[in-house]
């Protein structure tokens, strides 16, 4: 059921930096420097979610779809207004978003364990919710290819615990599917502890993947894409003591991760070269779940952490069509 009531507001603790450049966004290394704007600074958009995740801009309606998964619902960022409504509800325990190349919404359902397509009159299609017979985990992160596949993370997160989808023992591995055009799946890599986000590098010849529960430490994989097939896999990013979750790349083939755990400092924003040097940080006062790009140009990254959905103009746009493409619906 959808709600046009505003339902959430920016936490009246919150103060956008009184100063420029704003402290928040920190560059580490001086290639940083040219994608952060002197006088643009962090804004808070929204508080009040349980955990904030899976942003997706549809340029169309100006507005930005999220997911607020223990609440069971999305959500609906308006940028005109700046008012926040339910978009779904209940949502099956929604995480990742993302666009097809027709501009349709594409979901994860942790609640439903499946993949989902919504179309123009607002049905609701389901694209893989079974591989082989058996269901699948907990879908978390999806992202679209040029070809119009998709591409899905399936990790058993959503059934540990009521919270976030319903408990349950999982049945097949953790893994990343491909469905292709024809509606065919296929699994792509079975090396990767814990399948969270993803995205592919601008040129769509590489493929990165979070292991978020690698060890010792989490850590961002990289594999070569030759069409429908995935290789040479290897550990591109040692996350540290931190973590990431949600990444997209911008138009230079820079990674921009959802990134926190640990120590606040951590909490944030970690952007690394495509050499795999970290050189920004946009620190939040809350662990970054999930981000895009978005906005009537392209160049406001929107970051959706615990509670929260944050945004920052940067000098850069992301690559993804979802993330771009203006010829939606809804």
């Amino acid at each position: 059921m959808n709600s046009t009531k505003p339902i959430l507001a920016p936490d009246p603790s919150w103060r956008v930096s009184p100063r420029y450049p704003d402290p928040r966004v920190q560059s580490l290394d001086p290639r940083f420097d040219k994608y952060r704007l002197f006088h643009a600074a962090v804004e808070m958009l929204a508080s009040g979610s349980r955990w904030a995740e899976g942003p997706v801009w549809f340029g169309d309606g100006r507005y930005l779809l999220y997911s607020d998964i223990p609440n069971n619902r999305m959500l609906r960022y308006d940028d005109a207004s700046g008012h926040v409504t339910v978009f779904r509800e209940p949502s099956g325990y929604a995480n990742g978003n993302t666009r097809d190349r027709h501009g349709r919404l594409i979901t994860c359902e942790h609640g439903n364990r499946r993949v989902t397509r919504t179309e123009y009159d607002g049905r609701t299609t389901v694209l893989a919710d079974h591989f082989e017979g058996k269901r699948l985990n907990s879908p978390n992160d999806v992202v679209v290819k040029s070809d119009g596949s998709i591409w899905f993370t399936d990790p058993p997160f959503g059934l540990s615990s009521d919270y976030e989808g319903d408990k349950a023992e999982p049945e097949l591995p953790e893994r990343v599917y491909r469905i292709d055009p024809s509606g065919k799946i296929s699994v792509v890599a079975d090396d990767v502890a814990g399948p969270n986000g993803l995205c592919f590098s601008p040129d769509e010849t590489l493929l990165y993947i979070v292991a978020s529960r690698a060890r010792p430490n989490r850590t961002v994989r990289v594999y070569r894409v030759s069409g429908a097939a995935l290789s040479d896999g290897r550990d591109l990013i040692d996350c540290g003591p931190g973590t990431a979750d949600g990444l997209r790349c911008d138009e230079d083939g820079n990674l921009w991760c959802g990134w926190g755990m640990g120590a606040e400092e951590l909490d944030g924003v970690r952007i690394f070269a495509p050499d795999a040097t970290p050189i920004g940080h946009i620190h939040l006062p809350e662990r970054c779940a999930n981000l895009c790009f978005g906005g009537a140009k392209g160049n406001r990254l929107f970051m959706a952490a615990g509670k929260g959905l944050y945004s920052l103009y940067v000098n850069t746009r992301g690559v993804s069509s979802a993330d771009v493409i203006d010829v939606g619906i809804f």
